[in-house]
């Protein structure tokens, strides 16, 4: 991480499209900020545009604008998010989700600096720097035209990979001290060392947000200052522990051993239901019904 910090006040200086790539939850957005906060153009504006939350029918007019009477609806003239971005960034969060019309499009705004409004053929340049995220694989969706290749080129100045929580579990504790403080500046949540092994035993598929989530609603909900392995929704009990932690124990312990806990831990997680706990152990029925017997699981 640092590294990437390093890196991104070298980007911060330049005017180069920057294409943010990550998993959801890695907060994307949060360092397309700060690149923008840290450049020339920081007194300028930061226009974040979600393109995976808006229609196909209406993208191009909220990216680029419409003058009046350009298509059913468009009672008014409307200023595109880029022209609203002039001298400023643009945010394209999700990039891969535009479909091929406005990627073509966008591939222009790249390339000459200007825009068109739907319904006027009349060009408007635009001076506006782009910082793009994606969760997706954008080489396998060019492979598959699913992406215009000549667009990915022009994204793909300076790639920045942010990397998922679960690679950097060294960075929670940290991470934690700030959202205290962020949430919780006058409670002194208390976070013990086995509840902190926990946490960087986990593997996060919300990344950072999920974590932030958590600490917020300790923050709200918790009454005692000490934050307990029950307070954790990933952890309900002792044994429940051993989905997160595979260590052998100093004195050893037999594949018997870590097959029957397994196999109970399945058996809990579908809540007695055989059929779907052997769908969890990727292992016929027939197999898991023999083994429950072997183990003595049954009465």
């Amino acid at each position: 991480m640092k590294e990437l910090f390093e890196k991104l006040e070298r980007i911060s200086k330049s005017d180069s499209t920057v294409l943010i790539m990550g998993e959801t939850g890695t907060v994307k957005e949060i360092i397309a900020r700060a690149i923008h906060n840290k450049s020339p153009r920081k007194e300028k504006n930061f226009v974040a545009v979600n393109c995976s939350a808006i229609p196909d029918t209406l993208i191009e007019s909220e990216l680029f604008g419409h003058v009046k009477g350009a298509f059913t609806g468009a009672y008014r003239e409307r200023v595109g998010k880029f022209e609203l971005a002039h001298k400023g960034t643009i945010f394209l969060d999700e990039i891969g989700d535009l479909n091929h019309e406005v990627q073509a499009k966008l591939l222009r705004v790249l390339q000459e600096g200007e825009i068109e409004r739907v319904g006027e053929s009349e060009p408007v340049k635009v001076d506006v720097r782009i910082i793009a995220t994606t969760n997706k694989d954008l080489n396998k969706m060019v492979s598959e035209n699913k992406f215009r290749e000549d667009l990915f080129y022009r994204i793909n100045v300076i790639p920045v990979t942010i990397p998922p929580l679960r690679e950097r579990k060294s960075d929670i504790p940290l991470l934690i001290e700030y959202f205290k403080n962020k949430y919780a500046p006058h409670k002194n949540l208390i976070f013990p060392d086995k509840v902190i092994k926990v946490l960087q035993e986990y593997n996060w598929p919300g990344n950072i947000r999920e974590l932030e989530n958590l600490i917020e609603r300790l923050s709200v909900l918790k009454y005692e200052n000490e934050v307990k392995l029950k307070d954790l929704p990933f952890f309900n009990t002792e044994f429940e522990h051993k989905e997160f932690s595979f260590s052998i124990p100093e004195n050893g312990i037999s594949l018997d051993e870590v097959e029957k806990n397994m196999i109970k831990l399945a058996l809990k997680k579908a809540n007695g239901n055989q059929t779907k706990a052997a769908e969890l152990l990727k292992i016929p029925r027939h197999i898991l019904v023999y083994r429950i017997k072997k183990f003595g699981l049954i009465d």
